[in-house]
């Protein structure tokens, strides 16, 4: 378990430097600049999500069962992963409604997956991992909500990026519950 709490704390540790210390971020781009500064905070996230799929990986070996979540939940699950997965896309995919309406879509894919994860995973595991997930969402939610009101690509948004928003969300969503989360996890979701 140490081992998934470091990686949660050098990877949301790296997420977080623009929520607590925006003004000591700028000084070092305008220090490092933008190509070094991107290589460090990548190499520190790559490092703090293989200790997190470590760490995670061996604490699922000796599970410490918290509750029995109900079967309903992973319906519940399916449905918010989905809803994850095109909000995520919408982050992506220039000029859409979903981008323009919500400004941040991505942080908010993360609160749906997080909470998702939650309601179907009873381990403390889950809870650490998922629960992690969830308040830095939250939190970074809020930050960036003050930093910025509007969002610099929801000019003229179109019901044709919208729908292939949409598209792409399911899609993803589709090829990575049907395949990859079993092949990466371990855990078929519609078993």
């Amino acid at each position: 378990m140490t081992v998934l709490i470091a990686g949660l704390l050098l990877f949301l540790g790296v997420h977080s430097i623009r929520i607590v210390a925006d003004p000591w971020r700028q000084q070092q781009l305008m220090r490092w600049g933008e190509n070094t500064w991107k290589g460090i905070y990548s190499l520190i996230s790559i490092a703090g999500l293989a200790l997190i799929v470590i760490g995670y990986s061996a604490a699922r070996l000796q599970p410490v069962v918290l509750w029995y979540p109900p079967a309903g939940m992973r319906h519940l699950a399916a449905l918010l992963t989905l809803i994850a997965f095109i909000l995520i896309a919408a982050a992506y995919v220039p000029r859409n409604i979903i981008k323009a309406r919500l400004v941040h879509p991505m942080i908010l894919g993360i609160k749906v997956w997080a909470l998702a994860h939650l309601f179907a995973n009873g381990t403390l595991a889950d809870v650490i991992l998922f629960g992690a997930f969830l308040v830095w969402a939250i939190v970074d939610f809020r930050s960036a909500r003050r930093r910025q009101a509007v969002a610099a690509n929801a000019a003229n948004p179109t019901v044709v990026a919208t729908v292939a928003t949409l598209v792409i969300g399911v899609a993803v969503w589709a090829i990575f519950a049907f395949y990859l989360h079993e092949f990466l996890m371990g855990v078929r979701p519609f078993a």
